[in-house]
Parts: structure tokens; sequence; C-alpha cells
């Protein structure tokens, strides 16, 4: 079979990493938004860490569980999917982005633009191929970040009633700098997020190819893993990554949410420059929230990055392959 050129690859790329991200996102997004709520709290969310310290006021979110049925009772089941314009705005250019670029660094590594032949590539360039693509897709994605998690922590009543309105308020409150605001520990977190995020599920795919070719004897059968084995090892993929990054994504949604206007309902708000920079704001929130402050929110963004991740990845590997069929 012929290789398939620069631009048709792209635009297979370009368009299965869109469809996916779009599918990923809308049936993640109601533990996007429970995440979002924990992580932008400065009071404690959960039960156990209330009853060890002394609090002056109370936390809105104290639970996975209690924040779902809050969230129903005061907005109803739209609440769930707060934010998921900008969302879909933000993920689909963004994981269009991070395949298409990924898979040129796949082909300059390998020197074949066929996506059979990059499962051959070593560990190490799977996971920088998969950082640079992601710091790439961050970088032409982050302004619908930003408005996504923004629109996503505010409560009932809103203090945003759409994307038009909290934009004027980020310029006139932050200028134009403040569309990339949290940009930095963005970036610092992406790269060893998406790096694991691709390096392992490629690990993983290897794997599974080598257990196929272990327990039947075609090479066919080895070669091609069903929908299920690729769903396993985007589940794997997602898991591991947001395990070790969680703090980093604290850390940004507390610098995109800075100065902005709160219902008090929803507890104290990050005040303005709260955080000098990355360092000052990690070392603050240990300080005032303990090792819990960083991992708020683990439990809905690790049980979302899971099905996210594997659904991303099954979802492309179908949209690539039946994208490819049509244009050939």
């Amino acid at each position: 079979m012929e290789e398939p050129s620069q631009l048709r690859r792209a635009m297979i790329d370009a368009s299965a990493g869109a469809i996916s991200g779009g599918i990923s996102r809308t049936i993640t997004s109601p533990l996007d938004v429970i995440k979002i709520r924990f992580q932008v709290q400065l009071e404690p969310t959960s039960s156990w860490t209330l009853l060890r310290k002394d609090f002056a006021s109370p936390s809105k979110y104290t639970g996975m569980f209690q924040a779902t049925k809050d969230i129903f009772r005061e907005e109803g089941i739209r609440g769930f999917w707060r934010g998921n314009v900008p969302a879909l705005l933000m993920v689909m250019p963004y994981t269009a982005i991070q395949f298409t670029v990924l898979h040129k660094l796949k082909t300059f590594a390998s020197g074949s633009s066929k996506t059979e032949n990059h499962i051959n590539l070593s560990p190490y360039l799977s996971y920088v191929s998969g950082a640079l693509a992601g710091c790439a897709a961050t970088v032409g994605s982050y302004p619908f970040d930003l408005l996504r998690t923004i629109l996503a922590s505010q409560g009932e009543p809103k203090v945003y009633p759409n994307m038009r309105s909290a934009l004027i308020d980020i310029f006139r409150t932050r200028g134009f700098p403040g569309l990339y605001a949290g940009l930095s520990p963005t970036l610092v977190e992406i790269i060893p997020y998406a790096g694991l995020q691709f390096g392992t599920y490629d690990t993983f795919k290897r794997w599974a190819m080598a257990w196929n070719h272990l327990h039947y004897s075609t090479t066919t059968t080895g070669d091609s893993l069903s929908s299920f084995q690729l769903f396993l090892c985007g589940l794997a993929a997602g898991t591991c990554a947001k395990l070790v990054c969680h703090p980093l994504d604290v850390v940004k949604k507390r610098f995109q949410i800075e100065g902005l206007q709160r219902h008090p309902r929803y507890g104290a708000p990050v005040e303005h420059r709260a955080y000098r920079n990355m360092y000052d704001a990690l070392r603050r929130i240990l300080q005032a929230e303990g090792w819990a402050g960083l991992y708020k929110g683990i439990v809905p963004s690790t049980v979302k990055a899971a099905p996210a991740g594997a659904v991303t990845f099954v979802a492309y590997e179908f949209a690539s392959d039946w994208m490819e069929s049509i244009l050939t």
C-alpha cells in the first residue's frame, strides 16, 4: 500500500483528533465540572479534613457524592455541562493539533507516515513526541481552556451568563495577557502529562501485541488490537498521567480564576496576584491547605481521566481508520 500524501494524512489526523476530543469531552463533562469545583475551592473538600482542622468558613463541597447532589439540586442536569461549549472549542482544536503534530513527529522519527510503523519507535521517542505535541496543542487552544475553567467553576447564581461576558471581564481586569493566565504551570504540567499519556499508551499497545502473539497463532491477529484492548490501553495511560501531574493542574486552575468574581456561597475567592509564580503557588497551597490541597479533585479527576483517555484513543483509532477508508 502506498503511503498517504502529507496533506491527506494531516487532514485525517486533525479531523480524527477533533472528533475523538469532542466525544470524550462531552461524555466526561460532569466529572470535569466536579473536579474544577474542588480545585478552585480554598476550603477543604472532604469531611475527614474538616474534622481534623479548625476552619472559619464551611466548605461548599465536601465529597464527590455530596457535590453531585448539590450541583443537581441547585443547577439541574445542565449544571454538569457548564462550560462545555468553550471546552469543546478548546478540546477539538487541541486534539486536532496534538494528533497532527504527534503523527508528524513520529513520521520524522520513523521515516514512514504509516501508523503501523510507528509502534516500533522506542519508548523514549514516544514520550518526547507526546510531550512536544501536547505543548503545541496547549498554546494553540489555551484561551478556550481558561474560559471553560471560569464558566465551570461558577454555580448559581451565575456571575458570567455566557462566554462573551467572561471574556469582556477578563480583558477589563487583566488585559490580553489574562487570556493566557496560568500558561506556565500548564506547559510544565503538559510536558510530563502528554509524554506519559502517549508514551504509556504506545507501551501498553506493544505489550498487548506481544500478548496477542503469545496467545494467537497468526501474525495478523497479533498485530491488530481489539477495541476493548485499545480501551484498556487508553484507560491505563490516562490514569498514570493524571496521578503524576494532578498538583500542577490544581495550580493552573488557581491562576486561571485568581482575581475574578465568584459568588460568596462557593467560599473564599482566589485574590488577584495571590501567587507570585508557580513555585510560590505550590508552597502557599501546601502551607495553607496541606498535601490534600494539592490533590483536591483527584477522585473525579482520576475517574474522569481513565475513561477520557480511553474514549479519546479508541475514538481516534476508529475515526482515523474510517476517514482513511473514505479518502483512499
